[in-house]
Parts: structure tokens; C-alpha cells; sequence
């Protein structure tokens, strides 16, 4: 049975204080808790930008480029490279056309030319004789053998055989023109895409016989997407070139359109003009298609520049509207009156001024006078009357 020792129970009790007060006279009294970092936050700045009074407008998106895509030449298609559906680059093979007739029409042409340099070659070698025995016969103008009527048939035979050289000159012209055509001819029995896009339509099989011009596929541009909306004439003033309007599609992404052109040809019986954007989309890319429908928001008065907070600012306390501002490193809390919104933002009647930098990020968690950053030196704001 185990017996207890009073003695070494003593002395343990006695270390573990001894321990304890020297820690106590090492640790002054009056020494401040640690602090702790400052939190982290998401911030933004409050801003002045123009607004005005805006009226949905339908769209939709047109591609850029869009069509059938011919054949060039005449023929039999020997295979497609291409299904419904399917996204090319530019310069990928469609189609092939049966070209054994045009290699061998484009051999004919070579024959052809090849005969044209022999030619071309014979005439200029008997002009070179002419003009030897020309010669020889002017050197014996002195001579009692010199014959003046055989110089001047020697004239005309050179002056013949120069035609001939021309003659020959241009018919090799001739015969390399016509090899350059049935190379070409031979080039396009290849189908090939015009522009980097999608095949949306297959207008032949192969087997099936196809003159010049006859349409082998059809294809869009799906890449290159603007926005095309009929906007009444009475809103057009407010559109110059290079305006940045909010426009939304179904599901509510939302999207910026930028005014690209104003089409200077007016409907006569809606009394619209067609005007295309182009396309920036918040964040990722989106999926768009040809045709979709997307709605505009036109201005529809005169535009002004209010004072602006990013939504994500906002915090419902109590039935009021606060705002987080960051103020020499603190956490301000201060009440704000909110107009309309208008994308991602909410327009400022009272609380904020120009320039104040507010927490849109992590500002739920906060207390007032919390120590935060945003990671951005600020400068410190006066509070608004």
C-alpha cells in the first residue's frame, strides 16, 4: 500500500511557488497586452461619374463575319475535314475537291512552257547569227567582194528575226501566265476557311458534283461578337463614339457595351437606327452566341455626375445604411443616404465625399476603431457637414 510523503509533497509545493514569483518579479506590473496586427481588408473609393436616366433597349449579338464559303473551282468533292459544329482557324483544310484533272492540266501548262523558252531560245540564237554575218559583210565595205544588196538582205533578215524573239518573248509570257492560273486552279480544289470560326452548316457531301461558286459550308466568327440594338433616333444624341452604357443578358450577367458606330440609315416606319457596341464583359469571358438577345441601357436625359459607393459598402444596421471608412488606419463607422443604383455601385446624397475609401470586403467582422489596411497608404478625409 502506498504511503503518503508529506515531506517530498512539501518540497514540490515549495519549488512550483518559488518558480511562480520569480516569473511574477520578471513581468513588470504596468506592461502594455501585445497588439495585434492590423485585419486585412477589401477596399474602394468612393468616386464622381456621369449618369443620367436610362431606357432598356433589346439586342443581340451579330458576328463580325459571317457566310457561305464557295467553291472556287469546278469538281467532284473527293472528302470532308469538317462537321457541323466544328471550330477551325484560318487557312484549315473544308474540303477537297478530285484535282487529277487539274494536275494534269497544270503539267500541260508546264509542257507548255518549257516549248516557250525552246523557241525563245532558237530565235535568239539565230539572231545571233545574223548579226555576225552582219557584221562580217559591213567589214567588207572596202573590199571588191563587198555586196551591197546582200547587206541589205542580211538587214531585213534581222530585223525579221528581233520580231521573231518578241514574238517568242511573249509567248512564253503567255504560257507562264496560264501555268500561274492552272496552279492556282489546282490550289483551290483544296476548301479552305476564309477567317478562324465555326462551321454551322454543310451545304454538299462528298460524291456530290460542285460548279464555281456553288456554297460549300457556312460559318461564323464566334470570337469576334458585337452587340447590334435598333435604338430610337430622339435617344441617338447621346451616343457618340467610344460611350460606355450597362447592358445585361438573360440570367443577369451584366456587361459593358462601348458605342463602336452609329449606322447613319434611319427606319422609316419605327423610326430607329441600328448602332453597334462592342462587348467587355465583368470577370471571365462569357459564352455568347450568335443572335442572342442582350438589352442596353440607353440614356434617355441629360447626363450628370454624381457621387457614387461601391454596393458591396453597404451594411443594414438597425434599419440604417452604414459604411466602413478606413480613417488613419482605423475603422470608422458613418450613416450615408443612398440614391438610385445603377450597375455595381449606389449613387451618394449624404455621408461620403470624393475620394473617402471605404471597406467592400471583410467589413461585416469589423468594430469601430479596429486597426485595418487595405494594403494602400490613404490619406486621412474630414467628415462631410
Amino acid at each position: 500500500m502506498m504511503t503518503f510523503n508529506f515531506r517530498i509533497f512539501s518540497a514540490t509545493l515549495l519549488g512550483v511557488f518559488v518558480a511562480t514569483s520569480a516569473i511574477a518579479q520578471e513581468t513588470p506590473k504596468d506592461a502594455a497586452p501585445a497588439k495585434r496586427p492590423a485585419t486585412q481588408v477589401g477596399a474602394d473609393i468612393v468616386r464622381t461619374e456621369p449618369l443620367s436616366q436610362t431606357v432598356p433597349v433589346i439586342g443581340r449579338f451579330v458576328p463580325n463575319q459571317a457566310g457561305q464559303v464557295a467553291a472556287r473551282v469546278a469538281g467532284a468533292v473527293d472528302h470532308f475535314l469538317v462537321e457541323v459544329g466544328d471550330q477551325v482557324d484560318q487557312g484549315d483544310q473544308i474540303a477537297i475537291l478530285v484535282s487529277k484533272t487539274y494536275i494534269w492540266e497544270r503539267n500541260r501548262r508546264n509542257a507548255e512552257v518549257s516549248n516557250a523558252k525552246a523557241r525563245l531560245a532558237t530565235s535568239r540564237s539565230k539572231l545571233q547569227l545574223l548579226d555576225q554575218e552582219m557584221k562580217r559583210l559591213q567589214g567588207l565595205k572596202n573590199s571588191p567582194a563587198f555586196s551591197p544588196a546582200r547587206l541589205n538582205d542580211k538587214q531585213q533578215e534581222n530585223v525579221s528575226a528581233k520580231s521573231e524573239v518578241s514574238e517568242s518573248q511573249a509567248m512564253l509570257m503567255a504560257a507562264e501566265a496560264e501555268l500561274q492560273l492552272g496552279e492556282i486552279a489546282l490550289a483551290n480544289t483544296v476548301i479552305r476557311a476564309p477567317y478562324a470560326g465555326v462551321i454551322i452548316d454543310r451545304h454538299t457531301e462528298a460524291g456530290s458534283y460542285v460548279r464555281e461558286g456553288d456554297p460549300i459550308v457556312t460559318m461564323l466568327d464566334h470570337n469576334n461578337l458585337e452587340i447590334e440594338a435598333d435604338v430610337p433616333a430622339n435617344r441617338i444624341s447621346g451616343l457618340e463614339a467610344g460611350r460606355v452604357l450597362d447592358a445585361n443578358m438573360a440570367g443577369g450577367t451584366n456587361l459593358r457595351a462601348i458605342v463602336r458606330a452609329v449606322i447613319p440609315d434611319e427606319n422609316s416606319r419605327t423610326r430607329t437606327r441600328r448602332v453597334r457596341f462592342t462587348s467587355a464583359f465583368e470577370g471571365e469571358t462569357m459564352s455568347t452566341a450568335a443572335n442572342q438577345t442582350v438589352t442596353v441601357l440607353v440614356p434617355a436625359g441629360e447626363i450628370r455626375d454624381v457621387l457614387t459607393v461601391h454596393k458591396d459598402a453597404i451594411l443594414n444596421r438597425g434599419g440604417a445604411q452604414l459604411v466602413v471608412l478606413i480613417d488613419d488606419g482605423k475603422a470608422t463607422f458613418r450613416p450615408v443616404k443612398l440614391g438610385q443604383a445603377f450597375g455595381q455601385r449606389f449613387v451618394v446624397l449624404d455621408g461620403l465625399v470624393e475620394g473617402d475609401e471605404v471597406v467592400i470586403r471583410g467589413n461585416e467582422r469589423l468594430r469601430p476603431g479596429q486597426d485595418i489596411t487595405s494594403g494602400t497608404p490613404t490619406k486621412p478625409k474630414e467628415n462631410p457637414s
